[in-house]
């Protein structure tokens, strides 16, 4: 049954896509279906075999002990701050992301990520049947991030036509920034992190051949990596990165501050005039998504709420709620709404994205946020492909 469930969720998700598609003649059916099936073989590797399970332990503890040197950072200059046996959520998971940044910054410095991702954009853009530029974006934009990502290819942002732009963005929205991967192992297995990250790369290539479909020519088909006009020291580098780890830092604070006080007033507000919270009733309505993910229903209506906290505010608010323990699911449940989780997708992320572009070209920026509901629908059909897969391998 949670087989038949999890193809019908997958031919729902393909025909949300499909719907709103810009040339539904032009969609290339194989990329599409090569893609799906490497989705499934790496999911199942990841979460189902010996050598997958050896890899995400691997890399986990490697995070693991990136976080314990962050540590004896924020423990030198906040130790004694917060009571023993108590975890402080600024200090444990958002504090670290200035040396996961830092260690970003000096591979970036050392030419060793550039390489990295140019080789990976290149083999997959042999997969995915799109340009080099589309497949390092998609491979940048898990390292990098969201926004950071667009520095890195300024000087082609105002040559791209609508099209390929769209797709930039898309894969932007629908993963992460490697420099906070390590705060969501804090918070949630590191095995659906690890799986979501590599699901989503593929997930963001099948969304967007079918919702924005073209072909690439030779012509248009290159990579200039941006590099800095002025060749910085490496203390130049490790001093910038560690600056945007510390702004990133406190600026994922002031949302969660912001949200968590937000969500808090209209579920009093809710509850006091329905006799029911603003989450349980967008529970309700992401429910029959939940279930199609494979979420059994009566699980369905709380694992919804989770999904649409995530869409309107951000992940650490609905993954903050999910690690609380509040809700009972069952592990192939909390697996299933962990890695919907992992990704960029809500309202949020159009400002961001749209704001990063803004500063590098004004009117492509501005092309960005005439089409940020379209980007929000595509990467939020992403999770679902993910989250679907996750349920059918489970």
């Amino acid at each position: 049954m949670n087989y038949l469930i999890g193809i019908i969720g997958l031919f729902v998700t393909l025909f949300l896509a499909w719907l709103v598609s810009n040339n539904k003649r032009r969609i290339k059916i194989r990329p599409i279906i090569v893609m799906i099936i490497i989705q499934f073989l790496l999911g199942f590797i990841l979460l189902r075999t010996d050598a997958g399970n050896w890899l995400i332990k691997g890399i986990a503890n490697g995070f693991g002990e990136l976080l314990k040197f962050a540590g004896q950072g924020v423990d030198f200059v906040f130790g004694g701050l917060v009571n023993n046996q108590q975890m402080s959520f600024f200090m444990s998971v958002l504090l670290p992301i200035i040396f996961i940044s830092a260690l970003i910054g000096i591979l970036q410095h050392w030419r060793i990520l550039p390489i990295i991702i140019s080789s990976i954009g290149y083999v997959l853009s042999k997969i995915n049947g799109m340009g080099k530029l589309e497949s390092y974006n998609g491979v940048a934009s898990a390292i990098l991030g969201q926004s950071e990502v667009f520095i890195s290819v300024k000087r082609q942002l105002g040559k791209l036509p609508s099209h390929r732009l769209y797709t930039l963005c898309a894969s932007a929205m629908s993963t992460v920034s490697m420099s906070i991967v390590g705060s969501y192992m804090v918070l949630i297995k590191p095995e659906y992190v690890v799986t979501a990250i590599v699901l989503n790369l593929f997930g963001g290539f099948i969304i967007a051949s079918i919702i924005n479909p073209y072909t690439v020519s030779k012509e248009e088909d290159e990579i200039k990596i941006e590099e800095n006009e002025k060749k910085q020291s490496f203390f130049e580098v490790l001093g910038e990165y560690i600056m945007d780890g510390f702004r990133v830092a406190f600026t994922v604070a002031a949302m969660l501050i912001g949200f968590v006080a937000i969500i808090a007033m209209i579920n009093a507000l809710f509850n006091a005039i329905f006799g029911i919270t603003f989450q349980e009733v967008m529970g309700y309505i992401f429910a029959p998504i939940a279930f199609l993910m494979g979420v059994p229903w009566n699980s369905a209506v709380d694992a919804g709420s989770i999904m649409a906290t995530k869409l309107v505010t951000n992940e650490f608010v609905a993954m903050t709620n999910l690690s609380q323990g509040h809700f009972h699911f069952s592990e192939r449940t909390n697996a299933i709404v962990s890695v919907f989780l992992v990704s960029f997708a809500n309202f949020s992320s159009i400002g961001i994205i749209a704001g990063a572009v803004k500063s590098l070209n004004a009117e492509k920026g501005n092309v960005v946020a005439r089409f940020g509901l379209k980007l929000v629908y595509g990467a939020t059909l992403v999770s679902f492909l993910t989250a679907i897969m996750v349920g059918l391998i489970y």
